[in-house]
């Protein structure tokens, strides 16, 4: 008896979603609770409490909706075999159109053309109402409708520029794998995650924000000794006009080797009290780079990509797996897409212990900020961070275990004054 992949899929779909709904059901409760937890008590301003809390009930109950109709669409996709209709369906429209459905990297590239603009429509009204409903609602909008449509644009454009050679190219490494498949699969996405990482912040990002140098001054000079201090080899700092879409703020670095780069919100810059906050923050992110966070997380990934493209050249040519979701053939996208759909269990598992892992980072980080003289500032960046982006102040401990890939502020704050105690 053939084993029902598809069952168990959907199955495991269906379980998970009633796990998450519990839990998110636990996070509504703490979001409702009308008092600040007892170390925010002071540090926290009530008016900056009561906007949060309000911010985040809005935004739960918008995740309740939204997840309810994705899981809703994807067991109706799967159960009712709509992935191998619309298969056949984008073959037939080849043939109506004068092209060869034989020709598998065309006749992918039909099916992923679909899938996009079925995803782009489905998508499409959650997208604008988070956006001009709900962060609109609570001050972080600062989008056009027609920004947004730009941006829309821009994004699918892309696609279609950068889509067609990558599928081509993995087709064809599948076909012709033989026994090594599982290491020219690995290489060829290795090479393609460096430059990507190389080309989308100097190509890409520039699309779709403003980057312009860190005009020179107290806070440009602080960063740059703080980047000289630590031997970062920086080579560009920039602020980027994230206040084109949103209130909510950051930082970031980039970069290869010697060539590194310092990105900094200007959302930031505006919300921060001083300039000592934002070279706090900036010393957080350096910390990341010091202890080699980056290098670790880069690594870790490639291993799991690795396994999983060994999982997929086991299972790639077997007929049970695609029957069981309705295929009489074995094209080579649908068999990564179902493989994936197969270790959704073994993604969830890895995803909490990364999760746990970057937790360990933050505090880290915050540590190392802290060993360089700037704990006070980064209390007061971090506290800034959380009333100004209406962060949760009342998060479910299973729900953080589950989901935060940061800790919440009340142990971040209450890690950097054990760390003092300890150092008395």
């Amino acid at each position: 008896m053939a084993f029902p992949y598809m069952e168990t899929v959907v199955g495991f779909m269906i379980l998970m979603y009633i796990f998450e709904t519990y839990l998110d059901l636990r996070q509504h409760t703490a979001l409702k609770l009308p008092t600040l937890p007892k170390p925010l008590v002071g540090v926290i301003s009530q008016e900056k409490f009561e906007k949060s809390r309000a911010y985040s009930i809005d935004k739960s109950y918008f995740h309740f909706v939204h997840e309810a109709v994705n899981v809703l669409m994807d067991t109706v996709i799967l159960y009712f075999g709509f992935l191998p209709w619309f298969w056949k369906l984008s073959g037939e429209f080849l043939v109506y159109i004068g092209l060869n459905p034989e020709n598998e990297i065309v006749h992918t590239l039909a099916f992923l053309a679909g899938v996009m603009i079925w995803s782009q429509v489905t998508d499409l009204p959650f997208s604008l109402y988070s956006t001009f409903v709900l962060e609109a609602r609570h001050g972080f909008n600062k989008q056009t409708i027609s920004l947004f449509f730009r941006d829309l644009v821009k994004g699918i454009c892309l696609s279609i520029i950068l889509g067609p050679p990558i599928v081509a190219a993995i087709i064809v490494i599948v076909q012709k794998g033989g026994p090594y498949l599982a290491i020219y699969l690995w290489g060829f996405m290795f090479v393609l995650s460096i430059v990507m990482m190389t080309l989308f912040p100097i190509l890409i990002a520039p699309l779709f924000n403003k980057f312009t140098p860190l005009p020179d001054g107290v806070l440009r000079e602080k960063i740059e000794n703080l980047a000289s201090s630590l031997k970062f080899p920086l080579k560009k700092l920039f602020v980027v006009d994230g206040s084109a879409r949103s209130s909510h703020s950051n930082a970031y670095m980039y970069g290869f080797f010697n060539n590194k780069r310092i990105v900094l919100y200007d959302t930031l810059i505006q919300q921060c009290k001083n300039d000592e906050e934002v070279v706090a923050v900036i010393a957080h992110e350096l910390g990341h780079w010091k202890l080699s966070h980056t290098k670790y997380s880069f690594i870790a990934m490639q291993v799991i990509a690795f396994m999983q493209f060994g999982g997929y050249a086991f299972v790639r040519n077997s007929k049970e797996l695609f029957q069981s979701f309705g295929f009489d053939t074995q094209p080579v996208l649908i068999g990564l897409i179902l493989f994936q759909h197969t270790i959704i269990p073994l993604q969830h598992l890895i995803s909490f212990g990364f999760n746990h892992v970057s937790r360990a980072f933050e505090f880290q980080a915050d540590a190392f900020a802290q060993k360089l003289g700037y704990k006070e500032a980064l209390r007061a960046g971090l506290v800034k961070l959380q009333e100004e982006n209406l962060s949760s102040m009342n998060t479910d401990p299973w729900y953080s275990a589950y989901h935060y890939s940061h800790p919440p502020l009340v142990e971040r704050l209450a890690a950097l004054d054990e760390s003092d105690k300890k150092s008395d």
